[in-house]
């Protein structure tokens, strides 16, 4: 396996890169679309969702979490997840400069 350099990346790239990453499995995506429609739910309604495994659930809000994408904060002996607002201002902000740049071009391409 290569060595992937990220260290001739900016700051804003390679995390900008670690967001896409994390949201870049259907699973993951499922989970976001679910919580924005809850608000809020602990890992148990998550797995009534979906058609995955427990473990499975937990493994992919660890990684939606440890990007910063999903919060999660003790209630009892649950863990309440919800979406980080602040983190999707950044993943919004890369899109929406994506989105300004393309309409910038009328279109051209290649």
């Amino acid at each position: 396996m290569g060595i992937s350099k990220t260290e001739n990346f900016t700051k804003k790239q390679n995390d900008t890169s670690v967001l896409l990453k994390a949201l870049a499995h259907p699973a993951r995506v499922a989970i976001v679309e679910y919580l924005l429609k809850v608000d809020s739910c602990i890992c148990g309604d998550i797995v009534n969702e979906l058609p995955l495994a427990q473990a499975t659930v937990s493994q992919h809000l660890r990684e939606l979490k440890n990007a910063g994408i999903i919060k999660g904060a003790i209630e009892g002996n649950a863990i309440c997840y919800c979406i980080d607002e602040k983190t999707w201002g950044k993943i919004q902000g890369f899109f929406t400069g994506v989105a300004v740049k393309l309409d910038r071009k009328n279109n051209k391409c290649c």
